[in-house]
């Protein structure tokens, strides 16, 4: 399914408790990985020093490389390492595109703390950006574990959740995991007055039909094994619940929702759902028209 990984690292903890995880998939998967460390040049404004600056940190990167690479190696998997300097996300991205990356699997944060690696810099802009799935692995969950049991994909009937419902499909048929879908109905931020125009009749309603056609599109795909359930409350609160009471192993979902850009975008439930969730949580997202 995967055979192309790419894994980018600053040499951190967090970032080497995550490449086993990393290591695990390209294992399942027979895969190539790819290990990256990206040398930070994205500075407006750069002295005479810097240039020195950069050859120490570009040595520094190709030892992180290499020893990722090392890792690998003695497990049997393909490894391919590489140094590159720019801004770290746009090199993820870029570097992800040029090699032909099919899954790119990144920490939540790194060495420099929730500044470096946190949603809100690079790993929020990768998930933003890239156009092939991204893994955002907490490296606080453990154990972590692959191949996958059970899968959940939240959908809201969104394009991009069909794709997101898409991947779970295809990961469920590779690894044979139970396929979970679960549609929340969100009530918990809902005023009165929203409450009286949008009817809990018409809301579940259009629940049914959105887990059914997802159901619908699994069965079609020969998924062994569905799940479905529909929740009612706050989306970001009744997943975690769900991952939580379910055993969930991995979390797939879609970066554009159905009725406003922070439905499951950053910023809102897709944001929450990272920081706090026990699980490693997979985004997909539609490719730009314009390639980018």
């Amino acid at each position: 399914m995967y055979d192309q990984i790419l894994f980018p690292t600053d040499g951190s903890e967090p970032a080497a408790s995550v490449l086993d995880y990393a290591l695990q998939i390209a294992a399942e998967h027979e895969a190539t990985i790819y290990v990256l460390n990206v040398v930070d040049t994205s500075q407006d404004s750069r002295s005479g020093m810097q240039d020195d600056v950069d050859d120490v940190l570009e040595q520094e990167g190709t030892e992180i490389a290499n020893e990722a690479a090392q890792r690998a190696t003695e497990r049997g998997i393909t490894v391919v390492s590489e140094v590159l300097h720019g801004d770290p996300y746009e090199a993820i991205v870029e570097y992800s595109t040029q090699s032909g990356i099919e899954l790119i699997v990144i920490p939540t944060h790194g060495r420099r703390g929730l500044q470096r690696f946190l949603l809100g810099s690079v790993t929020e802009r990768a998930i933003n950006t890239a156009d092939v799935p991204v893994i955002a692995v907490n490296p606080g969950i453990q154990p972590l574990a692959y191949p996958c049991q059970d899968l959940l994909v939240p959908t809201d009937g969104s394009r991009g959740s069909e794709l997101a419902v898409s991947e779970g499909i295809a990961l469920a048929n590779a690894t044979g995991a139970t396929l979970h879908l679960l549609h929340v109905v969100e009530t918990g931020g809902l005023g009165p007055d929203a409450r009286s125009l949008l009817k809990e009749e018409e809301l579940t309603t259009q629940a049914d039909e959105i887990i059914a056609d997802a159901i619908e599109t699994a069965e079609a795909a020969t998924v062994d094994r569905i799940e479905s359930e529909i929740e009612f409350g706050v989306p970001s609160k009744e997943i975690r619940n769900y991952i939580e009471v379910h055993e969930i192993d991995v979390a797939i979902l879609g970066t554009h929702g159905k009725t406003d850009f922070s439905r499951y975008m950053m910023g809102g439930v897709s944001a929450k759902i990272v920081r706090t969730s026990p699980v490693p949580v997979m985004w997909v997202r539609e490719p730009d028209s314009s390639g980018g």
